[in-house]
């Protein structure tokens, strides 16, 4: 019963915890809209010309596909729930028409702490782009360390792909150990659209 009764206190508070830190996530609602989406061109520039230096060959990938997004991430792990955040933008390199996009994740298993990161996916085929940016995206597994505070610690950056998109992760800051079951979900922002 005591136990019972612990684990809906810690889950209790961690939902608490997830969502207090997730509503700062993104550029501020009370900002003009040409103003949050400059916020989210100059959070795309940063992460590409960091992903150019760490994977020069990047560019190239960028430049050949059919298009690319850009999200900002933030992540809290609170021992047995996972959740996070983010906003960014999704790129039409034929038509160069962009699509503001919100996201969200959520899962379980065994993790402490917050982390910051920056994703990169690279579409390579049209379908795919239209799917994701229309119908939103799901995928789920993830498991990573990461640990930094300031200026020291270590980063993590990492590749992989999910089916026709190639996905780079690149940890902003924060320190992070976690290994959980979780899902992602995009959807277009449909105040920046």
């Amino acid at each position: 019963m005591e136990k019972t009764k612990t684990k809906k206190t810690i889950f209790s508070l961690s939902i608490i915890t997830v969502l207090i830190f997730m509503s700062g996530c993104g550029p501020s609602a009370r900002l003009p809209v040409a103003q949050r989406q400059q916020s989210i061109r100059d959070m795309e520039i940063e992460t590409l010309q960091r992903l150019y230096r760490e994977k020069p060959s990047a560019k190239n990938e960028i430049q050949k596909a059919v298009g690319y997004g850009v999200f900002a991430n933030a992540n809290v792990n609170l021992i047995l729930v996972s959740a996070g955040g983010g906003y960014g933008v999704v790129v039409d390199n034929s038509t160069g028409h962009r699509t503001y996009m919100k996201m969200a994740l959520g899962g379980v298993g065994l993790g402490l702490g917050v982390k910051d990161y920056r994703q990169v996916l690279i579409f390579n085929s049209k379908e795919t782009l239209m799917k994701f940016v229309d119908s939103g995206w799901e995928f789920g597994g993830h498991a990573d360390a990461a640990a930094k505070a300031g200026e020291t610690g270590g980063e993590l950056s990492a590749e992989g792909a999910i089916g026709p998109i190639k996905v780079y992760a690149m940890t902003e800051s924060g320190l992070a150990l976690q290994a959980t079951v979780s899902g992602t979900k995009y959807w277009k922002d449909k105040t920046l659209n």
